[in-house]
């Protein structure tokens, strides 16, 4: 498998693309915007977006999401069902966050704990890390110790617990329960911000350690 960020939107969150490299077809995790770019990135390294993965109900990780399935007939899978009520309210998000107004949407799929998510030969586990928002789903492959975390976790930071159906604690807890387990070795793309690992937010996260 392989992977590209493609930051998106003011908030310069992490869409990112990920491709079978038998296959060649490909996923997209959280557009939040400017398909087009998410589009060309696609287009340039020659791969088939097969469908729509998305972590959270928040604007800025699902603001493109409706756009890019109509544009390419293309399903979309995620969040966890918990989230609904962040979807159903994407335009006073609209308002809040100052974006353009979007089309809200359905998943096709929604999501839960221990679910696959397949494209071309590569699956993705699906962890349920409620906290940040009551639907926030992780997606986990496991021949490449990768993940996608969307706002669960960040490089030295955490993800934001004082919007509504936000709880600390219960975040904390995702993070020790459902992350720590797949190991130290572990690398993974946050929502915003570089990379890190597992391990080095468990030494030197001052939200964790």
């Amino acid at each position: 498998m392989k992977f590209k960020i493609i930051p998106v939107t003011s908030y310069a969150q992490n869409c990112s693309l990920l491709w079978c490299e038998k296959t060649l077809q490909a996923v997209v995790i959280d557009p939040g915007g400017e398909v087009n770019k998410i589009s060309k990135a696609a287009s340039d390294a020659g791969v088939e977006i097969k469908k729509i993965l998305v972590t959270h109900g928040h604007l800025d990780h699902a603001g493109g999401v409706a756009e890019l399935s109509q544009n390419l007939n293309i399903p979309i899978e995620g969040p966890h069902k918990a989230d609904q009520f962040w979807l159903d309210a994407f335009p006073q998000q609209c308002e809040m966050f100052g974006f353009p107004i979007v089309s809200s949407f359905t998943p096709n799929r929604w999501l839960q704990q221990g679910d696959v998510v397949e494209f071309g030969e590569v699956k993705l586990e699906v962890y349920h890390c409620p906290g940040h928002t009551p639907g926030h789903v992780v997606f986990f492959n496991r021949s490449e110790k990768l993940a996608f975390v969307g706002d669960v976790l960040f490089n030295g930071s955490i993800g934001r617990t004082d919007f509504p159906k936000g709880n600390h604690e219960v975040l904390l807890q995702s993070i020790r329960t459902q992350l720590w387990p797949l190991g130290n070795d572990v690398r993974f793309v946050a929502g915003h911000g570089e990379m890190s690992t597992f391990g080095s937010e468990r030494r030197t996260n001052p939200f964790l350690s």
